[in-house]
C-alpha cells in the first residue's frame, strides 16, 4: 500500500502486475451448469456472475467494455469467495496512459518540506546527497507503476499506452482487495512514521497479497481462469535500496497475515484492522505483534548555533527494523544472500539478520544551519547489550565498506567525498547506539553536543 495522492500503487518490480501489451487468445471451458442468480447480493455472487461461472473473455486483442465488466465481476466474486467478506458496491476499473500518470503522481507522499525528509533516508544511507528522496520516488513510480486503487474515487486504474490493455488476473485480485479493505475496514490509520507506514503496509498488502496467492492457487487446481498475459521485462535501473525497503510489506506482509490466520482464521485478521501493527518488527516477526511494541525513543536536543531542528511536529520519525536491515544489506555489513535465504512460502525477500534483530526503537531527528547546511541525530534502542553491540559494529562496516569511510578519531568516521560525504560519530551506551552526522568533524558537536 505505497499511497500516494491517495493512491494504493502497485509497482511493476514488485510483482506480476496490471500489465499492459498482447496475450495468448484464452479460452475456459464450461464448468456445466450453476446457480440461478440469487435474488439479493451474496459471498460468490456479485453484478450477475457467480465466483464459478465460465466466462467468454479473449486478451488476445485487448478487452472490451462488456469483457472487462465480466472479468471484473467474477474476479470480485472470486475475491469475496477467497477471503469471506462482501463487496458493498462495484468498483470501476479504468484507463490512464503513462503521460497521464506521471503528470498526476509525484513524491512519496510525504510533505514534510526541503531537506528533512532527505535526512531521514539520507541518515539510512540510501539517497545520498546528489538525489532528492523526491526525485528518487518520482523515478521509481513514474515508469513502474502499472496499476493502482484509488480510495477517494473507489477505482482501480491501468496505466497503460494500449487502447484495450490486459489485466493480469492475479493482480486484478490484488487491488481488488484494497477496494474490499477500504469497503470494510478502517484501512487508513495516522501512522507518521516511516517505520508505522511501513507496518500499516504489512497488514494491507499482506491481506491483498496472501489473498491474491490463494487466488493463484485455485487457479492451478478447482477454478478455470482468465489466462495471465506475458509479463513485461522488469526495469534493472530503479533504485534497489528503496525498493527493497518499500516493497518489505509486500513481502513479508503475507507470512505476517498468514500467521493471523493460522492464530484464529479470517476473524483475526479483521481485528487487526482495528489494531494495526505498531513496527515493521512486529511484520517481520508476528510473534511479536500485537504486545511486543516499540519504545519511544528521546534524542535531547543538545544543538549549537547555527544549527537547529526543523520547526515541524514531530520532529523526527522512526526508520524501523525492515529499513535497517536494507540500509546494512546495501552497504555490504549484511551478506547479500541472506535477501533470498530462508524466505518462507509466502514471502518473496527475507529481511532478517542479527545485525538488525533485536532492535526495540529509534528516532532520526534532522538538523540544519542557518547558512543552509544538513546533519541529523540518529538514536537506536536495542534489546539487549548484545544487539546493540551487533547493530553498531554492523553499521561501522557500512561506512568502511559500503561508503569508504575513513576512522578519523575515537568513534569517528569521515567520508571524504561522494554523494554521503560527511563525518559521523557513532557512540554506543548499554542498549543504545547514536549516530550524529554532520558536513565536517568539527561540526559534529554543534549538531549534537556530547553529553557531558
Amino acid at each position: 500500500m505505497i499511497v500516494t495522492h491517495d493512491h494504493v500503487v502497485t509497482l511493476l518490480v514488485a510483482a506480476t502486475l496490471l500489465v499492459s501489451g498482447c496475450a495468448a487468445p484464452v479460452a475456459e471451458s464450461n464448468y456445466g451448469a450453476w446457480p440461478d442468480d440469487p435474488r439479493t447480493d451474496r459471498i460468490g455472487w456479485e453484478s450477475g456472475y457467480w465466483y464459478n461461472e465460465s466466462i467468454d473473455v479473449d486478451q488476445s486483442d485487448g478487452l472490451n467494455a462488456t469483457e472487462r465488466d465480466a472479468f471484473v465481476a467474477r474476479t470480485m466474486a472470486r475475491v469475496e469467495r477467497v477471503r469471506g467478506l462482501e463487496f458493498e458496491e462495484s468498483v470501476d476499473v479504468d484507463v490512464l496512459t503513462r503521460a497521464e500518470y506521471r503528470e498526476q503522481s509525484g513524491g512519496d507522499g510525504e510533505a514534510a518540506g526541503p531537506g528533512w525528509n532527505d535526512q531521514l533516508w539520507e541518515a539510512l544511507l540510501l539517497v545520498g546527497e546528489d538525489r532528492t528522496v523526491e526525485s528518487v520516488f518520482d523515478d521509481l513510480y513514474g515508469d513502474a507503476v502499472l496499476g493502482y486503487y484509488s480510495p477517494s474515487e473507489e477505482r482501480i486504474v491501468v496505466v497503460s499506452d494500449a487502447e484495450n490493455p490486459v489485466i493480469d488476473r492475479a493482480t486484478l485480485a490484488h487491488e481488488l482487495m484494497h477496494a474490499l479493505q477500504y469497503q470494510q475496514f478502517d484501512v487508513r490509520g495516522a501512522p507518521r512514521t516511516l517505520d508505522g507506514r511501513l507496518a500499516e503496509d504489512g497488514l494491507v498488502e499482506g491481506d491483498a497479497r496472501y489473498v491474491e496467492r490463494l487466488y493463484e492457487e485455485r487457479c492451478d487446481g478447482e477454478w478455470d481462469c482468465v489466462s495471465r498475459p506475458d509479463r513485461e521485462i522488469p526495469r534493472d535501473d530503479f533504485d534497489r535500496g528503496v525498493y527493497l525497503t518499500i516493497y518489505a510489506p509486500y513481502s513479508e506482509g503475507p507470512t505476517f497475515v498468514r500467521s493471523l490466520r493460522d492464530r484464529g482464521g479470517w476473524d483475526a485478521v479483521d481485528a487487526a484492522y482495528a489494531n494495526h501493527p505498531a513496527s515493521t518488527e512486529q511484520i517481520l516477526h508476528p510473534e511479536a505483534y500485537p504486545d511486543d511494541r516499540p519504545v519511544e525513543v528521546a534524542v535531547p536536543d543538545r544543538a549549537a548555533d547555527p544549527w537547529s531542528r526543523f520547526d515541524r511536529e514531530p520532529v523526527g520519525s522512526t526508520v524501523g527494523e525492515a529499513p535497517i536491515f536494507v540500509m546494512l544489506l546495501r552497504r555490504g555489513a549484511i551478506p547479500s544472500a541472506t535477501l533470498e535465504r530462508d524466505t518462507g512460502a509466502y514471502s518473496r525477500y527475507n529481511y532478517e539478520a542479527n545485525a538488525s534483530a533485536g532492535w526495540a526503537g529509534d528516532a532520526v531527528v534532522p538538523y540544519r544551519s542557518d547558512g543552509g547546511e544538513f546533519g541529523y541525530v540518529w538514536a537506536t534502542e536495542w534489546e539487549t547489550k548484545r544487539d546493540a553491540a551487533e547493530f553498531s559494529a554492523a553499521y561501522e562496516t557500512a561506512l568502511r565498506t559500503g561508503l569508504n569511510a575513513t576512522r578519523a578519531g575515537p568513534n569517528t568516521f569521515v567520508v571524504e567525498d561522494g554523494p554521503y560525504a560527511d563525518a559521523f560519530r557513532v557512540t554506543r551506551r548499554g542498549t543504545r547506539v547514536t549516530v550524529v552526522n554532520a558536513p565536517t568533524r568539527g561540526q559534529l558537536d554543534a549538531v549534537h553536543e556530547r553529553p557531558r
